[in-house]
C-alpha cells in the first residue's frame, strides 16, 4: 500500500488507474470500515482509502481534539484488507487557507434528526466529502448505512452536482450483541458497553411492530424514548421516516427506516434499521 500525504502525490499515483473506488474515513478503523474496503474491490481495479479527521464537521463542544488517532494500526488493517493507496493529509494540506467556500445542503435534509442535534455538522461533512471526491476522482465511493442521513445527503449532493461517481452503500456491521460498530464505541465504559445494545433492541422492536401492522408511529417512538430514558440514556430522537428523504411518512409510504440517537454517559450513539 502506498501512503500519500499530498494531493499532488496521490493524483500522480492514480493518473493511469483504470477504475478507482474510494472509501473516506476519519481513521480509528473498525470491522465496518474494513468491510467497506473489501466491498470497494468489487467495484474497481484500484482501491483508495483516506484518513482525515475533519475539523469542519465538529461543533465547538464536540470531541475533535480527543477523537482517537490510531494511524499505525489503521495502516496495518488497510494493508491486510488489500487497499492500494492511502491518502493521509494533514490539515495544512487539506486547508492551506481557511475554507471560505462551503457546501450548503438543503436545510430540509440537514435541519432534522442528527442535523438538529449537531448544527453545522452536515455542512462541514459535505464540504470535505466534495473536496475529497475532487481530489481522488473515483468512479465509485463507498459509505456505510450506519450514518444514514449522511449517506442520503452525499447521494443527493453527487446527483445534483452531476458528479460521475457511483455512491455505494455498505451494510452496518454489528457486534454479536447487535451494537453497531463505531469509532466512538471505544469511549464507553464497561458498564455502558453492556447497556449500549439497548438502542438497537428498541429499533428492532419498532421494526417488528410495524411489520406486524402497527401504524401508530408516534406511540412506538415515544415508548422507545421512555425505555431508553428509564435506563439512563439521554435520547435525541427515535423516529420513523421515509428512506428517500427522511421526512415523516405519509399514508401508504412503505419504504421506511427507523433511526435513533441517544447519549449514554458522555458518548453519543446512533443507529438505524430499514423496515
Amino acid at each position: 500500500m502506498q501512503i500519500h500525504p499530498t494531493i499532488a502525490g496521490l493524483r500522480a499515483a492514480l493518473a493511469a488507474a483504470p477504475r478507482v473506488a474510494f472509501v473516506p474515513t476519519m481513521g480509528n478503523l473498525h470491522d465496518g470500515h474494513i468491510a467497506l474496503m473489501r466491498q470497494a474491490r468489487e467495484h474497481a481495479d484500484v482501491v483508495v482509502a483516506s484518513i482525515f479527521v475533519n475539523r469542519l464537521q465538529f461543533g465547538p463542544n464536540e470531541d475533535f481534539d480527543k477523537y482517537p488517532r490510531t494511524f499505525e494500526n489503521d495502516c496495518a488493517r488497510l494493508r491486510e484488507a488489500g487497499v492500494d493507496h492511502l491518502f493521509a493529509p494533514d490539515e495544512k494540506e487539506m486547508y492551506p487557507t481557511p475554507q471560505r467556500y462551503h457546501v450548503e445542503p438543503d436545510p430540509a435534509h440537514t435541519d432534522i434528526l442528527d442535523g438538529a442535534a449537531r448544527p453545522g455538522h452536515f455542512r462541514g461533512m459535505a464540504t470535505v466529502v466534495l473536496k475529497l471526491l475532487n481530489i481522488v476522482r473515483p468512479q465509485a465511493a463507498l459509505f456505510g448505512k450506519k450514518d444514514y442521513q449522511q449517506l442520503m445527503i452525499i447521494r443527493n449532493m453527487v446527483g445534483e452536482f452531476a458528479l460521475p461517481i457511483d455512491i455505494v452503500a455498505g451494510e452496518t456491521r454489528r457486534a454479536d450483541d447487535g451494537l453497531a460498530l463505531s469509532s466512538r464505541n471505544g469511549y464507553l465504559s464497561a458498564a455502558e458497553r453492556a447497556e449500549a445494545p439497548r438502542l438497537n433492541r428498541q429499533l428492532r422492536r419498532i421494526g417488528e411492530r410495524v411489520a406486524a401492522g402497527e401504524r401508530d408511529f408516534l406511540r412506538l417512538e415515544t415508548e422507545a424514548v421512555a425505555e431508553l430514558a428509564a435506563h439512563g440514556w439521554h435520547p435525541d430522537y427515535i423516529s420513523i421516516r421515509r428512506r428517500s428523504d427522511l421526512h415523516p411518512p405519509r399514508s401508504g409510504d412503505e419504504a421506511l427506516v427507523v433511526l435513533g440517537a441517544a447519549r449514554l454517559g458522555a458518548t453519543r450513539l446512533i443507529d438505524n434499521l430499514e423496515i
